[in-house]
This record gives C-alpha cells, sequence and structure tokens, in this order.
C-alpha cells in the first residue's frame, strides 16, 4: 500500500507531466501550425497596385523573383507569419484572394494571389544563385628597400564556403543572400629566398571584429601598402556584401619573415 508521501510525489509528477504537455501549444515555436491558412498561401501574390509578382508560397517555401535570393521556409501561427529563421510578419489580413501585413520596416503590405501563367513563369526557371565577390585574382609586386629586392605574390581565391547576409528587398522584407568566401594567399621572397607564404582566412579575425558583423562578411581583399624598417606592409579588407561596410586591418611581414597583425579601421 502506497504511503502519503510517496502518493505525493507521483501527484506531483503526473502534474509536471500534465503541464508540459499543455505548454507545448502555448508559443509560436510550439503551438500547432495554422494549416488552414498555410493552405490559402499557396500561389503567387503580386502587389496590389502594380500586379508585379513579390513571393511565390510553394509548399512550406517561398521563393522570390529575383535570382540572388534564396528560397526560405515559412510558417504561419495565428496571426503572424513567419519566414526564415528570423524574419516574421503580422497579418493585417488575410483571404484566399488577398494578403495585408506589416513589413520590418512598419509598411503595410497589400498583395493579391495571381496565378496566371505569365505570374508563374517569374519562379518556374528561377534558380538562386550563389554569389561571388571576385574572380580568382592575382597580383605581382615587386619591391626595393634598402638595398634588397622583394616579390611579393597575392592570390585571392573564390571558395565553396558560404556567407549568408540578411537584407531587405524593395519591398520591406527580410531575405537571404548567399555569397562565396574567399581565401587569401600571400607569398613573399627575396631573391630566390622565400621569406614568408600563408593562406588568409576570414576565421583568423574572428576575435577582432564584431560577432555580428563577422557572420555576415568575406575576406574581401588585400593590398601592398608600403615598406619600412618594420617590414612589409599590406591592408585587408573584411567587408559585408552589398554594404559599405568593411573592417580594414594591417597585416606586416617583418624581414626575418614574423608576421603581426592589427586593426586599422571601420
Amino acid at each position: 500500500m502506497m504511503n502519503r508521501c510517496g502518493l505525493i510525489t507521483m501527484c506531483v509528477l503526473m502534474l509536471a507531466v500534465l503541464i508540459g504537455c499543455g505548454q507545448s501549444g502555448g508559443s509560436a515555436g510550439l503551438a500547432p501550425e495554422s494549416k488552414e491558412a498555410k493552405q490559402l498561401l499557396q500561389g503567387v501574390w503580386s502587389d496590389e497596385e502594380t500586379e508585379v509578382p513579390i513571393f511565390q508560397m510553394r509548399g512550406d517555401s517561398v521563393y522570390y523573383p529575383d535570382s540572388t535570393s534564396m528560397p526560405a521556409f515559412f510558417r504561419v501561427y495565428d496571426d503572424t507569419l513567419y519566414i526564415g529563421s528570423t524574419a516574421r510578419y503580422h497579418i493585417e489580413k488575410h483571404t484566399e484572394h488577398l494578403l495585408w501585413f506589416k513589413s520590418n520596416d512598419g509598411e503595410l503590405v497589400k498583395l493579391v494571389k495571381n496565378d496566371g501563367n505569365e505570374e508563374k513563369e517569374a519562379f518556374e526557371n528561377n534558380q538562386a544563385q550563389i554569389l561571388s565577390l571576385t574572380d580568382v585574382l592575382k597580383k605581382d609586386t615587386v619591391v626595393n628597400y634598402n638595398g634588397n629586392r622583394y616579390h611579393l605574390y597575392v592570390a585571392i581565391n573564390p571558395t565553396k564556403y558560404k556567407v549568408v547576409r540578411h537584407t531587405l528587398n524593395e519591398d520591406g522584407l527580410d531575405v537571404e543572400n548567399v555569397y562565396y568566401d574567399n581565401i587569401i594567399h600571400l607569398s613573399i621572397f627575396q631573391g630566390d629566398r622565400q621569406l614568408f607564404s600563408r593562406d588568409f582566412r576570414k576565421q583568423q579575425y574572428q576575435q577582432r571584429v564584431p560577432a555580428q558583423f563577422f557572420d555576415q562578411a568575406v575576406l574581401n581583399n588585400m593590398e601592398y601598402s608600403g615598406a619600412d624598417e618594420k617590414g612589409l606592409h599590406f591592408n585587408v579588407s573584411l567587408c559585408t556584401p552589398g554594404d559599405a561596410s568593411c573592417y580594414l586591418l594591417e597585416h606586416v611581414v617583418s624581414l626575418d619573415g614574423q608576421l603581426t597583425t592589427e586593426l586599422v579601421e571601420y
């Protein structure tokens, strides 16, 4: 026969289970998705005034007419449309053929469903592209300093490492653009002797720039800037694609092949 203490313990455990089950529907991340609303969203949605296609909802994904924006997963909970991992939009009005919601900049976006053949064609052959900021770029520089001749070799090589950048398109929607990062190789020769050789990757600068900037930046360029008693100076830029935001860092390779790095400016 169960004693009073054991009975209380069992009741507490049962209550915890019941509360846990009840909480599974209590937040946007765990609540049952509105399948009816999601079904109504299927199709091509165009601007109410201009009739320009804005996006197409197909299955669980939203597609954009431009080739630089990546498809994103979407969900509907209550009166909120979630696109991707970060964007959410308050739905003001939603019927079978109308969709009004607030964009991230506070504007009311008014869309109408338009499933004509011409509108569908804007999405049928649209494969999102991963962008590369540079082609393979090689630079050869000869420097004479203090009676010595140095040959500097810089190669900027695009990789398959992807950098995702979130931007607002002209309709105020958060979209993802994906870019290929670069690896930069630097070699320095003094006559026939190799003084220095190294590959530089974005990750080497992670501790020198803000985390939010780093996540959406690519290793952009390396330029020779001069020589002095400290050594040979090179400016390295870490930039946000499609933006003017860059951090400039300086590498100095001493005349005996030692490397130092410091942040120059933003």
